[in-house]
């Protein structure tokens, strides 16, 4: 009998140890996707001269991977709960690696373009569906909110992690190495995956094929994020934008239309019926609105009007990653558990929105330990405890049936507000630059005067992002001590422990 009981508790601690491993190697995916985005930004001059983009064609190489990627999300996520979720997120892991090798033998511009489409369709795939296969491993409130932060760390604070190895490899080796690199993170993560994450059998497609809805809302969604992508060239008032606007929107009204009526819809439109999965999204949106214009455009600053290299700026952003990293890994569980979700989000976005006006206030001369480091701590510091909670609350009302599309709107909210938000941000900097240069300023203060307008608008974002916080967010109930360990005797004896959700 002790001998049976010692075997269970052997079994007990390796299977705990496996489920955090399990999401280490989901987060390795994530990072590696997450990467994807702003190491090529950093690389962007020097492929220009490598391989002879123009100005506009040069976009391209960021917004092929963006249009499959903000467009396919939702479809994939819910794929991801028909056919299992371990499936699509291997399936995306070979499809993003593969992508990113043929970007690393490109020799022209179509092979590099056509490489970040397949890229960014390998990964909506992948992370889609890795918000949701962590919710399902990690039940227990306290487990699941520290699992949650590692998520947000790594979600929120990859892109400054971008900048630093994608400044390092284009001056050091080449261009071509930032997609290199992917190869041994996408095998080692794909191994780890199927050494490690269970492979649960999806609902089948039963619970929800729905062909025509997929068409349409991938077709909006891809032309929307098209739209927004051509703002900067076209104008927002432009017959292109107003027209494809316009299509996008139709087809997004049809697509929900249908969900509502038919009898098993790709995305049920239950899960929306959450004030907190509904909140948080919106919430996010306009927290990453804000936050990629002072990733982009901060970037911008030190490198037009500072005058800093791909590798400095990639250093600059670095106390902002440490600070998120040390909140999301190290404290987000603990405040949520003891605060809950919602108390501590709100103060998180506050600190965000004060550390952007801080920016609206850099010099032309500005000195980075004093102009620029308090602002990238107060935002570090707000990301950091905004987004764990947010990704709890997000994910809140989400059944296990659900929990791949519940990601992979979580995941949709996060790229298609940070597509908009620098659409808005980057057109209203260049309009107010113009308009100084007609002034008769000089190029660097014009440019300075429209990132400081960016930066206004974004705290604006961030303080209506405030607004829906206080007024529509509702708290989630944490768990008793008492309740806490009557979940962790469940655990122990193997019984199925009870997943939490907002009331």
């Amino acid at each position: 009998m002790q001998a049976s009981l010692k075997s269970e508790e052997a079994k007990t601690v390796t299977d705990d140890r496996n489920r955090w491993l399990a999401l280490y190697v989901l987060c390795a995916g994530m990072l590696m996707i997450v990467l994807d985005v702003t190491i090529v930004n950093v690389a962007l001059p020097t492929i220009q001269d490598s391989l002879g983009f123009s100005q506009n064609s040069l976009a391209w190489v960021v917004n092929a991977y963006l249009i499959p990627f903000g467009g396919l999300l939702l479809l994939v996520g819910r794929l991801g709960d028909l056919l299992g979720q371990r499936r699509m997120f291997l399936l995306g892991l070979a499809v993003f690696t593969g992508a990113s090798l043929l970007c690393a033998a490109a020799e022209n511009q179509a092979m590099l373009i056509g490489g970040r489409f397949f890229a960014g369709v390998g990964g909506a795939m992948a992370s889609a569906v890795i918000l949701g296969m962590i919710v399902t491993m990690f039940p227990q409130p306290r487990e699941q909110a520290k699992a949650i932060g590692v998520y947000g760390f790594v979600a929120s604070a990859g892109g400054s992690i971008g900048l630093l190895l994608g400044g390092a490899l284009t001056q050091a080796i080449s261009w071509h190495w930032i997609f290199i690199i992917t190869l041994p993170i996408g095998l080692a993560t794909a191994y780890g995956a199927l050494r490690l994450v269970e492979d649960r059998p999806g609902i089948g497609f039963k619970a929800g094929a729905d062909i025509p809805g997929a068409a349409l809302i991938t077709s909006s969604l891809m032309i929307g994020v098209y739209t927004i992508l051509g703002v900067a060239d076209h104008g927002w008032t432009s017959a292109q934008t107003l027209i494809l606007s316009a299509i996008s929107f139709v087809l997004g009204v049809a697509f929900i239309a249908r969900q509502a009526r038919i009898e098993n819809p790709l995305m049920p439109l239950r899960l929306f019926r959450s004030r907190n999965v509904s909140g948080a999204n919106v919430i996010q949106s306009l927290l990453v609105a804000g936050m990629f214009g002072m990733f982009f455009l901060g970037a911008l600053y030190l490198q037009r009007i500072l005058g800093y290299d791909a590798l400095e700026v990639g250093l600059a952003f670095l106390p902002a990653t440490v600070v998120m990293g040390t909140l999301s890994l190290g404290f987000s569980e603990k405040l949520i558990m003891r605060f809950g979700p919602r108390t501590t989000l709100i103060p998180g976005v506050i600190v965000v929105g004060i550390g952007l006006l801080l920016f609206a206030r850099t010099p032309v001369d500005g000195d980075y330990l004093t102009d620029l480091l308090a602002p990238m701590l107060l935002v570090g510091l707000g990301v950091g405890t905004a987004f764990p909670s947010l990704m709890t609350l997000a994910m809140s009302g989400a059944t296990r049936e659900d929990a791949g599309l519940a990601s992979g709107v979580v995941n949709t909210s996060m790229q298609i507000g940070g597509a908009i938000g620098l659409a808005v941000l980057a057109t209203l900097a260049s309009q107010r630059t113009d308009d100084k240069l007609a002034e008769g300023a000089g190029q660097l203060a014009a440019l300075n005067s429209g990132y400081h307008l960016a930066y206004v608008v974004g705290a604006l974002l961030v303080a209506v992002a405030t607004v829906v916080a206080i007024t529509v967010l509702r708290e989630v109930p944490m768990p008793s001590p008492a309740e806490m360990a009557a979940m962790q005797e469940q655990h122990a004896s193997g019984e199925p422990e009870p997943a939490y959700s907002e009331a």
